[in-house]
């Protein structure tokens, strides 16, 4: 919870540094602008106001003097047509003798540098001069007051930037409050309402993770509950076994409880390890790849082939395309192992078992005594046993659930329907 403070109150700083400085930075650039436009529109005045000296004072040059403390602050001299310097206003710098007509920027004699319009008028060049720092020093005062409101307001807008920041945060704050308060083993959605549209798919991500432990749990909780419930019986016969044996009063009697014994404890066996399979199948990713179809429903007829001819039973291969689908090599082995081996199991001796392959799907069929309508749902659950055929042949009632769950995960349709050419049943898996 402190790292989540933590990573949202730096998300909040983050958000308000930069706002901040966009905010600054928009106010300098708004003041060098200012400050361009002032000193580009002064020096069109102030031009204008030089010529205007300039013009006025042709001619009537002789011993007046402008003072430097004018509110132009401007500097006046004049040079006859022989050269000679005939004004200089009073208390200036000198400029330099030599003048170009027109306006000029030079350096004075007392290191400033000036602005000079130079015009031959009445006989005589008279040059007005003009400091730039007067200049600048006006477009200075019309930038400050063009970003002078923006300081100003600088500090309301930084709390307005904060409320906005904070508000748009609410959200993210109100999750964060809302997973804090959770118990450990509520794995409810988290509410996405009102969530800014950034936050949204992290938020439907997070739930769909939430909702992928959620199954994960489930499944456990499951497998130790079916585990409980399903070991008690057989671990009790075992045990009842063992005692049998152990009270076996001849060779026959203890010849008879050891076959038992070994019966029971393959029977065991194999319950768990259905259990495991069930279990891997519901929660371990599936890791997709092309499957040769063709191949692997060969290679596990070929498997199969000993139980079959020990009973006698005709397992043929009527059909076989080649198919290929995506999906997991091992998870569809176990498909067709557990739908082989239950139509072996049920089967009786002597009969017979088609399987065929074709692009649509996979068809087991055979000549047992089928499954009643009102059972072939259910066969499908968890230890669910039919009263005759699956209570005869024994089984853990788990085969059927595990055919299930990979044919679900591989997006498989499973159907189960009565064999129209054997009479057993036909089970079609549609992929």
């Amino acid at each position: 919870m402190k790292f989540k403070n933590k990573l949202l109150a730096s998300l909040r700083r983050r958000l308000m540094l930069f706002l901040s400085a966009a905010v600054c930075a928009a106010a300098v650039l708004q003041g060098l602008s200012s400050y361009r436009a002032a000193l580009a529109e002064a020096d069109q005045i102030f031009d204008y106001q030089m010529q205007q000296v300039a013009h006025s004072l042709g001619g009537g040059l002789g011993g007046g003097v402008i003072h430097a403390e004018d509110e132009l602050e401007l500097m006046v001299q004049a040079w006859s047509e022989q050269g000679l310097q005939v004004f200089q206003s009073a208390g200036q710098a000198r400029l330099p003798a030599r003048a170009v007509l027109g306006f000029t920027e030079v350096r004075g004699d007392d290191g400033h540098h000036y602005r000079v319009l130079s015009v031959l008028t009445g006989g005589q060049v008279v040059q007005v001069a003009q400091d730039l720092v007067v200049r600048q020093k006006l477009a200075s005062r019309l930038a400050l007051r063009t970003v002078l409101p923006i300081a100003v307001m600088l500090p309301l807008l930084m709390i307005v930037v904060g409320w906005v920041v904070s508000s748009s945060l609410a959200p993210v704050e109100r999750v964060r409050e809302q997973l804090a308060a959770r118990r450990a083993e509520d794995l409810a959605p988290v509410s996405a309402t009102d969530l800014p549209a950034e936050v949204q798919p992290m938020v439907s991500e997070f739930n769909a993770l939430l909702g992928r432990v959620k199954q994960s749990f489930e499944a456990q909780q499951h497998f130790v509950a079916d585990a409980a419930h399903e070991l008690r019986s057989p671990l009790t016969a075992l045990k009842l076994q063992v005692q049998a044996l152990q009270r076996a009063s001849d060779e026959g009697v203890r010849a008879t409880a050891q076959q038992r014994l070994s019966a029971g404890i393959d029977r065991a066996s194999r319950l768990v390890e259905q259990l495991l399979l069930l279990a891997r199948q519901e929660t371990a990713p599936l890791q997709m790849q092309p499957v040769d179809l063709s191949a692997l429903l060969r290679q596990i007829m070929i498997e199969q082939t000993p139980a079959a001819q020990a009973r006698a039973i005709n397992l043929g291969l009527v059909r076989a395309d080649a198919v290929q689908v995506t999906g997991q090599s091992d998870a569809l082995a176990i498909l067709m192992r557990n739908l082989l081996e239950n139509a072996i199991k049920y089967t009786p001796e002597g009969g017979r078992i088609d399987v065929s392959l074709s692009p649509a799907k996979l068809t087991i069929e055979d000549s047992g005594p089928g499954i009643p309508s009102e059972d072939r749902e259910r066969v499908f659950d968890r230890f669910y046993r039919s009263a005759d055929a699956a209570l005869a042949a024994g089984g853990s009632g788990l085969g059927l659930a595990i055919v299930k769950s990979i044919a679900e995960r591989h997006g498989a349709r499973l159907s189960l329907e009565p064999s129209a050419t054997l009479g057993g049943l036909r089970v079609d898996v549609a992929f």
